[in-house]
């Protein structure tokens, strides 16, 4: 049986959980007076750092799920993203959702693990 592993683990969800070689996780920005360039520029950043916690980088991004409180903020993500985003992009959605009061952005992360961790 495969493990899994479980990081920053509370009584309601794990930052984030790696099995089987691919690793699962929720970005939402931690300041949420930020506004929506702020806020997208941030979850980015800690895409990025959780990618380094597990010995990653964007390259081993597959899916991304983006969700926008406004979808009129979409291009914004647009323009962040394609400055963020490698030359071989993960598969990405983008929809807009209820967020809890002064988020702009959620996002749903799947990635590749390195086989140390897979």
């Amino acid at each position: 049986m495969t493990s899994i592993r479980r990081f920053g683990e509370s009584k309601r969800w794990s930052d984030a959980v790696v099995h089987n070689g691919t690793a699962y996780w929720v970005e939402v920005a931690e300041s949420p007076a930020l506004d929506a360039r702020g806020q997208i520029a941030e979850v980015l950043g800690q895409i990025d750092a959780t990618l380094t916690m597990l010995g990653a980088d964007r390259t081993r991004l597959l899916q991304v799920l983006v969700y926008l409180a406004d979808l009129a903020d979409a291009p914004v993500l647009n323009e962040l993203w394609d400055a963020w985003v490698p030359a071989d992009p993960p598969v990405r959605a983008c929809v807009q959702a209820h967020l809890s009061a002064g988020y702009k952005v959620e996002m749903i992360i799947t990635a590749a693990m390195p086989s140390s961790l897979g």
